[in-house]
């Protein structure tokens, strides 16, 4: 009997280790190491649209066969499971920028208050490290600020939130300030004004990830043309 017992149970672990090899979701970690990553940063105050424009984006796209293979997480700048944007809404975190994950993509939203996000030296290091091997990197509303604080836009054109070019431009010297461009695509890095317009950003990196019809696909899946002609 305990021969047989012990069979069983041989034969249902490595049932489930198959199953969890099949599908990362059942296992300990949602996502396999050899996955391509999009990244997004996430903090009590975030503005939620920065966020969750980003996350509708890839998670449409992500059900498509041409993009599957991506896994989108959300990255913590503190040690804490879960996080309140600025409007109420909570989120849970993958990971955070202690455990520092690679991620292929890093996009870096905005906040009411920047002021605590820029003095925070492990953030500015976590971004400038992954900003130094990542394929691409991103930024919605006030989160350019960031990326200038790190260094990633010095002698690129970038833009942030509507109205606040000027302060950018003021300390930031070496970056190209766009005025009233609602995206900006400069080699690797992507910025722009936050809140809707983090939908058409969204879908404009998803082209440079995929194909401009492929964004077009995910687009029309969110019914993007209703509220906008933008393009991307």
């Amino acid at each position: 009997m305990k021969t047989i017992i012990s069979v069983i149970l041989t034969i249902g672990l490595i049932m489930s280790q198959a199953a969890m090899a099949a599908n990362p979701k059942l296992g300990g970690s949602r996502f396999l190491p050899s996955n391509p990553k999009i990244g997004i940063l996430v903090f009590d105050g975030v503005l939620t649209s920065d966020v969750t424009a980003p996350l509708e984006v890839f998670g449409v796209a992500s059900r498509k066969t041409w993009f599957s293979n991506y896994d989108v997480i959300t990255i913590a700048v503190d040690n804490q499971n879960q996080i309140t944007t600025e409007e109420g809404l909570k989120l849970y975190a993958d990971t955070w920028i202690g455990a520092p994950p690679e991620v292929d993509v890093l996009l870096v939203p905005s906040s009411y208050s920047m002021d605590p996000l820029l003095e925070n030296a492990d953030l500015i290091s976590f971004i400038k490290k992954t900003g130094a091997q990542a394929k691409w990197m991103a930024s919605n509303c006030s989160g350019a600020f960031l990326l200038a604080k790190a260094g990633l836009l010095n002698g690129k054109k970038a833009t942030t939130w509507a109205g606040g070019e000027s302060d950018l431009q003021s300390q930031f010297s070496n970056v190209d300030v766009q005025f009233d461009t609602n995206v900006v695509v400069d080699d690797k890095v992507i910025t722009s004004n936050g809140s809707l317009v983090s939908y058409q950003a969204a879908l404009v990196l998803l082209s440079k990830l995929s194909s401009p019809s492929k964004a077009q696909e995910v687009s029309e899946a969110i019914q993007y043309q209703r509220f906008s002609q933008a393009a991307f």
